[in-house]
């Protein structure tokens, strides 16, 4: 079975930021947050400081991965530039998304670099309150912001342009499935990817089933689940994770198999779980039939964020600025 990892973070160096400050890197994988908070970040084996594309390719090789969705996040500090040398370097087999900070004084210019220049087609917000932009910023929302909504005027000239959107959970000012639903009315020649299926609870089915009903009717808002083991606290142990099985069936019986889409959210939900029980635990349910499985693991990720135009843009972008660097 062929495999895209859905939601992957490559590293070139930690430099996290968020409600607990700056973070610094302690090494063996492991860092430490300007409020005292030690976490970690890399399995053991993958790099002490960083989680280079090296590192990642005897992961491919041993778990039948063929491609991954290089994804950004302020828990690593963003590596916009790093995915697209990556990118760069092995066009169709990466593809990546960009993240700004709507906050920032030249956010639409470091957005119309990336998408003019770098090549990017996805954008990664990461806008929730316990590891994104609500942790540093007043609360907003991402449909109706000026800052954000200058953003999504900017990209509707892009069609096939994918937002990624991890807003936390409930107990978070950040959670905004309704914000998700607005964007998808506004722009339907995007797709919109919700992390983590909406930070599952399967003891609050309900919860969740409202917010699967709200993006049910609109087939350009898709989820993945990387990361659910974590967020409902399943480990090694709970393999092949039976409070994640009863969350992805409710997700499946309502938006289908074909707007689901596999990822793990490593490197650091790799060391909750190892990567290759994230990379087979769906294998081990009856949750899908073969061809829905395909559709999970490699045919719905290749299908939103590998579009032909969009791996096209990224193998055809050259950076000006580095060019003109390089001939000083």
């Amino acid at each position: 079975m062929q495999k895209i990892d859905g939601h992957l973070h490559l590293v070139r160096e930690l430099a996290g930021a968020k409600g607990q400050g700056r973070l610094s890197p302690l090494g063996n994988g492991y860092a430490i947050w300007d409020n005292g908070e030690i976490i970690h970040l890399i399995p053991d084996g993958w790099g002490d400081d960083n989680f280079l594309v090296e590192k990642y390719f005897p992961v491919m090789e041993q778990e039948h991965i063929s491609k991954a969705v290089l994804l950004q996040g302020t828990l690593n500090g963003y590596q916009n530039y790093y995915t697209y040398q990556v990118v760069k370097r092995f066009p169709g087999k990466f593809i990546g998304a960009f993240s700004v900070d709507p906050f920032d004084d030249f956010a639409l210019d470091i957005v119309k670099r990336h998408v003019e220049q770098l090549g990017f087609r996805a954008i990664k917000f990461e806008i929730s309150q316990g590891g994104g932009l609500h942790g540093f910023h007043q609360p907003f929302r991402l449909d109706i912001d000026p800052r954000c909504s200058q953003i999504f005027h900017y990209l509707a000239d892009y069609p096939g342009f994918v937002v990624t959107v991890d807003y936390g959970d409930y107990t978070q000012t950040s959670y905004q499935p309704e914000a998700i639903v607005n964007l998808a009315k506004c722009y339907p020649q995007f797709d919109f990817v919700v992390c983590h299926l909406s930070f599952p609870d399967a003891d609050h089915l309900d919860r969740l089933e409202n917010v699967l009903k709200q993006f049910e009717p609109y087939n350009n808002i898709l989820i993945d689940l990387s990361a659910i083991q974590d967020i409902q606290g399943e480990t090694k142990d709970d393999f092949p994770y039976p409070k994640c099985q009863k969350t992805v069936r409710l997700a499946k019986q309502i938006l289908g198999s074909k707007r689901i889409i596999w990822g793990t959210d490593s490197p650091w939900s790799a060391t909750f779980n190892s990567y290759h029980q994230l990379a087979t635990w769906l294998e081990n349910t009856d949750l899908f039939t073969e061809n829905e499985l395909n559709d999970v693991m490699y045919n719905n990720a290749n299908r939103i964020y590998f579009k032909p135009q969009n791996v096209k843009a990224a193998e055809e972008a050259v950076d000006p600025v580095y060019e003109a660097f390089k001939k000083r």
